[in-house]
């Protein structure tokens, strides 16, 4: 009698392709950290095909310096090499152009252009300069007016939620999200209940966002001793999963010749700034700290190995995964990766997997909320 393959014999050529297929070939969630979005250009020269060229070699520049701005640490920023145009076109992987206009002597667009990793990358170290590309999760953003010894979040007049709700678009790691302060706002929490350590409020508030932490931005005025200028106090206070609670404070002086509307702008933009530093030092790319852990990640079937697989290639310190074996109810991988134990962590719970340890095993699981077990380890600091 002839015999009939079962499902076993399926199942063994699908896991050999799986074992055999290199994790390079699937990483392309790093591609979105490299691109540049909604880049502006206008030029004008003698002939449309002119301003064209003229307008493209304009847009690489500039989305390349604003790449460089949510890579690398702004301390460093000195070290970049100047390129020119011929230089910056090798970096550059392809473009998009979602609007175009023309004339006989000038062109107007808005592009996407998206660099190449690896080349990118290659020029950053090349030049010493330290940079991170871990993309976190968004983070709602609570600003909390303090006068006369109140709190005021959602009532008005409160001029520095204005001033986070004015803040131009940014192309940060860290998505910041102010909410639109409507009725739903107001019942998920107020004021008094933003300012209390841990309340637990704000994980309401966030979860109905998208948001996995939530910055609770406190502002206060004053007047500086010395130069009788208006001060702004801040307290931050970033609570949530994925970075623990981290309280900064800073005072911001006004000009002479600057508004109250105009110092708030100033201050939230530099908060906004100061968050995306804190969240890149915690995750720079260490090339010369190099490890491997052994990590056995629990299945329901093939399809969450193929999703967890996804979710690797996607995190900038895994550098490769090794499947060592493979059944319908476990896989084990060996990840070798950069950076430490809890930069790798943090950086799996932004693809949703956690990595959690227990007195023998390493596991890695599957979730819609990587990252708590992230939280009981503080972040690394530089």
């Amino acid at each position: 009698m002839a015999h009939r393959p079962g499902r076993a014999a399926v199942f063994v050529p699908l896991l050999c392709s799986l074992i055999l297929a290199p994790l390079a070939t699937v990483r392309t969630e790093t591609l979105g950290v490299f691109a540049i979005r909604n880049v502006a250009v206008d030029a004008t020269a003698e002939t449309a095909a002119a301003a064209r060229g003229e307008a493209l070699a304009a847009g690489q520049r500039q989305a390349l310096a604003r790449l460089f701005n949510r890579l690398a640490l702004r301390s460093a920023m000195e070290r970049l090499p100047v390129l020119d145009d011929a230089e910056v076109t090798e970096l550059v992987q392809d473009f998009e152009v979602q609007e175009e206009k023309t004339s006989p002597v000038r062109y107007l667009a808005t592009l996407t252009i998206r660099f190449k990793p690896d080349d990118v990358r290659a020029l950053l170290r090349g030049a010493g300069v330290p940079f991170a590309e871990t993309l976190s999760k968004p983070v709602l953003v609570l600003p909390v007016y303090r006068a006369a010894g109140t709190y005021i979040l959602w009532d008005d007049p409160n001029p520095w939620r204005e001033a986070w709700a004015n803040l131009p678009p940014r192309d940060a790691l860290v998505p910041l999200i102010v909410p639109l302060g409507d009725l739903a706002d107001i019942a998920d929490i107020s004021a008094e209940q933003a300012v209390k350590s841990g309340n637990a409020r704000l994980r309401v508030i966030a979860a109905r966002y998208g948001a996995a932490d939530t910055l609770v931005a406190v502002a206060s005025l004053g007047l500086d001793p010395v130069n009788q200028r208006p001060t702004l106090h801040v307290s931050v206070t970033r609570f949530g999963t994925n970075a623990g609670e981290r309280t900064t404070v800073e005072s911001y002086i006004g000009d002479s010749m600057e508004t109250l509307g105009q110092l708030m702008a100033s201050a939230a933009e530099a908060v906004a700034t100061e968050v995306e530093e804190l969240w890149k030092r915690d995750n720079l790319l260490r090339f010369d700290r190099e490890d491997r852990l052994a990590a056995v990640v629990p299945l329901t079937g093939l399809s969450d190995w193929l999703e967890v697989r996804r979710r690797l290639a996607g995190v900038a310190f895994v550098q490769r995964s090794e499947l060592v074996y493979l059944s319908r109810r476990e896989a084990r991988v060996v990840l070798r990766y950069i950076g430490d134990e809890t930069q790798l962590r943090l950086a799996l719970a932004q693809s949703d997997l956690t990595l959690i340890r227990d007195p023998t095993s390493w596991f890695l699981r599957l979730g819609d909320r990587g990252g708590e077990e992230a939280a009981q380890t503080p972040p690394v600091n530089e």
